[in-house]
């Protein structure tokens, strides 16, 4: 069932592509293919190495277009010949290089997967079943509904407003939709416990600003809509769908009017409002609290973390002015739709017709297995992370990502030590903070628990909904204890990382540490540009907007002087400008012009210029004061930046990256590798005219960390 993320700093929250055969391109339109003074030329392959998977070097230079100039547009320079000869797979949205190690991790999540067994102990049975019942089209064909049955009549038998709190609060406890959810994260003013939270929920689209009328490039997402829920209904053979659709699209129009936007959910000072349990009646009347508490396990809580005040008490109004009609028409229609997947093929066809298509563009549902591979990926990720580091994770690869995040974490070290606009006493407050960050290489030090996780033969959807409250009841299970520094938001087989403002941690799942990001038979250059930018980016993370508001302990807590923190803002204003220049849909025929949200993406862009930034120096420093080599005409430095474009090959189809431009924290994949135009040392690698577009003046480029 779906899961509701409250909170998460991710590297990147998609994936991309094989890159095409490689061969060897000219340079001969490249006007900057001389080497910088003190670098010496160097044969195609570098020393000490063996072969690369990617090109001779770890770049793949024949997607490149040199005909572009760098100053231009370095990203169609470095990558437009991949952009125009790949082609996005049917089944998917987006295609970049983050895709080809998810499907390479897919494949081999499927080999572990189809050999699990009892003979590999109760995990290993779990596994095997739980993906069987999935794959057995045949017997959830015959099976129809009756699987969903018990739900649709627990939503029948409510016959008042406390049935329906409890129905809310057992939609939370399955991770399914629910107007108000709740879980159990740390307490941000106080991590070393955690704290029950109770949040906005209950919308079927992707973010309450595409259920605004004036928002008109999502005119056709409201429309097809509506028609889905329509079609949900139809295919439970009710007369009236048509109605009920009408009437469930307007109630969640009323709910998204209350909902925060995603900018507003980005400040952890505004979504700090620890609350008496006791006082949550005068926050939201409309809501019989007592027996949601209950409902939710909650019922021994003091005080609980309301995330946005004001949408819970603009839902619980809701709640008491919408018919109980129309709330188990609601009801009925999210419980049918997030159950799709486990029945049978109408209603998953009707699911993705809206999800898939309609909504972001792609013509053809992912093939069954890979939906399988998803499914046990989510539900019982390290049991099958366990086989995956055994089989795929190298020692010598986690020795050389832990020495490459130590030389990032020395490198930051030295961009604070050397800031010339932070005062000595926030500097000493910030390298005290760089001190104990927590690096997680590849996997975790111990593996979950999964014995208490029932899994039946022959019950997908049953499977489902216990996987859901297996999840919730392991959080909930943290209350009152330890807050567990050693647990991992991420399986080894996804191609992610991310930076966890409360424990102080960067984590680099095993998956991720492959080519183009990281190659031990690479160019240095290219690694640093790649892998190197990405270490960067994490711990930039625990200094961008969001981040550098967390003290060393990971508590939200102010460690800045004012005249600071002022120079900071004042340097982000410049960045969230920059980006809201770009445009990806300009405006044309009387539409308005779809732009990035500098606001929405700033943490992320921060991340990408400090990450950038930072590896750059660590770069430096792995060469010992060493001239680089110069290889196939290319720099050290021109390399740098060549192995950082490369990572953000990526194509999108339109109506995603609609989607993204609304949703997505991270800017698309051309202005993130853009972000080297605020590097003095892109400028000194590929000396870029004034006129070109890219090019800025020394006062104009961005420098924060």
């Amino acid at each position: 069932m779906k899961k509701q993320l409250l909170a998460a700093t991710l590297f990147l929250a998609a994936c991309g592509s094989n890159p095409p055969p490689t061969s060897s391109t000219g340079t001969s339109s490249n006007p900057t293919s001389t080497p910088v003074a003190g670098e010496q030329a160097a044969a195609a392959t570098p020393s000490n190495k063996g072969k690369p998977e990617i090109g001779a070097w770890g770049f793949d230079k024949a997607g490149m277009d040199t005909k572009v100039a760098p100053g231009n547009n370095f990203y169609q320079y470095a990558n437009g010949g991949w952009l125009k000869n790949t082609p996005i797979p049917a089944d998917k949205s987006n295609y970049g290089m983050f895709t080809v190690l998810s499907d390479r991790s897919d494949e081999r999540t499927k080999e572990i997967i189809l050999g699990a067994s009892a003979a590999q102990g109760p995990e290993g049975q779990k596994i095997a079943d739980y993906y069987k019942s999935f794959m057995d089209e045949a017997a959830i064909e015959a099976a129809g509904i009756k699987p969903l049955e018990a739900d649709l009549a627990r939503i029948t038998k409510i016959k008042d407003t406390k049935g329906l709190v409890e129905a809310f609060a057992w939609q939370s406890r399955t991770l399914s939709e629910s107007p108000i959810q709740t879980t159990v994260i740390q307490d941000d003013k106080a991590p070393e416990q955690y704290i029950a939270v109770v949040a906005q929920g209950g919308l079927g689209l992707p973010d309450r600003d595409m259920y605004d009328a004036k928002n008109k490039q999502f005119e056709a997402v409201r429309n097809g809509y509506k028609k889905y829920i329509e079609a949900q209904f139809t295919n439970l053979g009710a007369k009236d769908a048509a109605k009920k659709a009408a009437a469930i699209y307007g109630l969640e129009e009323k709910i998204a009017a209350v909902h925060w936007t995603r900018v507003q959910n980005r400040d952890p000072q505004k979504t700090y409002n620890k609350t008496a349990v006791a006082d949550l009646a005068k926050l939201a009347p409309g809501v019989d609290w007592k027996v949601w508490l209950k409902g939710v396990g909650l019922e021994g809580q003091t005080h609980v973390n309301v995330i946005q005040p004001s949408a819970v008490t603009g839902i619980a109004k809701i709640i008491k002015s919408t018919p109980l009609a129309t709330w188990k028409d609601y009801l009925t229609f999210h419980t049918v739709s997030e159950a799709s997947p486990y029945l049978p093929k109408k209603f998953e066809d009707t699911r993705f017709e809206f999800y898939g298509k309609t909504l972001s563009g792609t013509p053809q549902l992912k093939e069954r297995w890979k939906r399988g591979v998803d499914q046990i990926t989510g539900v019982l990720g390290e049991a099958v992370g366990k086989l995956y580091v055994e089989k795929y994770f190298a020692p010598q690869t986690k020795a050389q990502a832990d020495q490459l995040v130590k030389n990032l974490l020395t490198a930051m070290g030295q961009r604070l030590d050397n800031l010339a606009w932070m005062s000595a006493e926030t500097k000493a407050k910030a390298k005290a903070k760089l001190a104990t960050y927590n690096p997680k290489i590849g996997y975790p030090k111990k593996w979950r628990d999964y014995s208490s996780l029932e899994v039946k033969a022959g019950d997908p959807l049953g499977n489902a909904t216990r996987a859901g409250e297996f999840e919730y009841n392991r959080n909930l299970n943290k209350l009152g204890k330890p807050v567990d520094r050693d647990e991992w938001g991420m399986t080894p087989m996804t191609v992610n990382a991310y930076y966890n403002p409360s424990l102080n941690e960067i984590v680099f799942p095993a998956a991720i540490l492959q080519p183009p990001f990281f190659d031990p038979n690479a160019d240095d250059a290219v690694n640093y540009g790649g892998i190197g930018a990405v270490i960067g980016h994490e711990i930039s993370h625990g200094f961008d907007d969001q981040g550098s508001q967390y003290d060393a302990k990971g508590a939200l807590n102010n460690w800045w002087t004012k005249e600071d923190a002022d120079k900071f803002k004042t340097a982000t204003n410049m960045l969230v400008a920059q980006y809201n220049a770009y445009c990806p849909f300009p405006a044309e025929g009387g539409k308005p012009a779809q732009c990035v949200k500098g606001e929405l993406t700033l943490g992320e862009n921060i991340a990408d210029l400090a990450g950038l930034t930072v590896a750059y120096n660590a770069y430096k420093i792995s060469l010992g004061g060493k001239p680089a080599p110069v290889i196939d005409g290319l720099t050290g430095d021109q390399r740098f930046f060549l192995g950082w474009a490369q990572v953000w090959r990526r194509l999108y189809r339109d109506q995603e990256m609609a989607n993204r431009l609304v949703t997505d924290p991270h800017s698309p994949s051309e202005f993130r590798a853009s972000v080297v135009r605020n590097l003095d040392s892109w400028y000194d690698a590929y000396a870029p005219k004034a006129t070109d577009a890219l090019f800025l003046k020394p006062d104009q480029r961005v420098k924060i960390w």
